[in-house]
């Protein structure tokens, strides 16, 4: 990869890493319904109007809204309100990548591989460490973990239908697709918080607020995928896909730095074990294919 290319993945990498981090102050100041609303508000519009629409049918792109955009953030940040710390969120969320190997075999016929279903057993064991105590001495709220994972659960669908649409300007269905969760947003938010909260939190909405949301919406969302589009566009897939590996560690790394939040050792251990378990899933297949034919 060529020097700038690598420049502009760590970019990618560090905007993404942050978002959790941003997520939390966002959430300081908004209903974690209401934040999603305004957010994907602001991906959208006026950006449908400069950007081409996708040559997809609308109802992949409100399935592709729905799952990745709707449904994963929907229960990220109500898993963020409840109590998830943003670095943890960060790890936990990359659950998707295994999710993402069971819809497609169960979708798309995909096999399933050793490595991936080896990689999955050892990111569990880490699962379940990090539940077992929060840095304070306290566990993490079991539903919090398990909102974090529907999360994961939803971005992998997202992945499975994005993966049927072939060829598609990435950039353009992130922002199309931000067209669909903004009014369900709206509804939930009326519902768990109802209108009295909505109309005193955009009436009171702070700066810290509304730097969140233009930084989710424009570096997280506008910037983040026009620059990994960029990258898929040059290069495999194999090549770019394993640098998210680095966004858990930049996310833990924020959290800590900016927000204080500490691990206690067994939730360290913890991510290490998801981390390794994401590496076995990404290179394990290359590495057994070199050691077949010497073996």
């Amino acid at each position: 990869m060529a020097p700038r290319d690598l420049l502009l993945a760590l970019v990618v990498i560090v905007a993404w890493g942050l978002n959790f981090v941003v997520i939390k102050v966002g959430l300081d100041g908004l209903p974690p319904m209401l934040l999603g609303a305004l957010r994907f508000a602001l991906v959208a519009f006026p950006a449908v109007f400069f950007v081409r629409r996708p040559a997809l049918p609308w109802r992949w792109l409100i399935a592709y809204g729905a799952t990745i955009s709707l449904g994963q953030f929907a229960f990220l940040f109500e898993a963020m309100a409840h109590g998830m710390p943003p670095g943890l969120a960060s790890l936990v969320l990359q659950s998707q990548a295994f999710f993402t190997l069971f819809f497609a075999a169960a979708f798309l016929g995909e096999r399933l591989r050793p490595a991936s279903v080896l990689g999955l057993l050892i990111a569990a064991g880490g699962l379940a460490l990090i539940g077992l105590q929060h840095g304070d001495g306290q566990g993490v709220p079991l539903l919090a973990i398990v909102l974090t994972l529907c999360g994961g659960a939803s971005w992998a669908m997202g992945n499975v239908l994005t993966r049927r649409f072939g060829s598609v300007n990435l950039m353009g269905l992130v922002i199309w697709g931000a067209i669909v969760p903004p009014l369900p947003f709206m509804a939930l938010a009326w519902y768990f918080d109802g209108p009295e909260r909505i109309a005193q939190a955009l009436l009171n909405i702070s700066g810290s607020s509304i730097l969140a949301l233009v930084y989710l919406a424009v570096v997280a969302s506008m910037l983040g995928y026009g620059l990994w589009s960029r990258l898929l566009s040059r290069y495999p897939a194999g090549k770019v896909a394993p640098f998210s590996l680095l966004v858990p560690v930049v996310g833990l790394a924020s959290a800590a730095l900016l927000l204080g939040e500490r691990l206690a050792p067994l939730q360290w251990w913890g991510g290490l074990l998801v981390m390794v378990g994401l590496l076995v899933n990404v290179f394990g297949p290359q590495l057994l294919r070199r050691w077949a034919p010497a073996a």
